[in-house]
């Protein structure tokens, strides 16, 4: 079956509006890396990153002073 790039676009926009979301999803994964792999990759470094600051291997710092000095920077 040999279908164009109009017919699937007039296909898809006969979808859900959740369908077309999930569509858009599969379309955009298909294009870069395995984003099951850079998820997971993610997921490993929230996980080591928020067991350091259980250990108080790393320090916090109050979201006023992290905005200032962002702030400060972006000058």
């Amino acid at each position: 079956m040999n279908i164009s790039l109009k017919q699937v676009e007039q296909q898809a926009l006969g979808l859900s509006a959740e369908e077309r979301a999930k569509l858009a999803e599969v379309m955009l994964e298909s294009l870069s890396l395995p984003l099951a792999e850079i998820e997971d990759a993610w997921a490993q470094e929230i996980e080591q990153r928020v067991a350091a600051y259980d250990r108080g291997d790393i320090p916090s710092y109050a979201a006023e002073d992290v905005f200032a000095e962002a702030k400060r920077l972006s000058k």
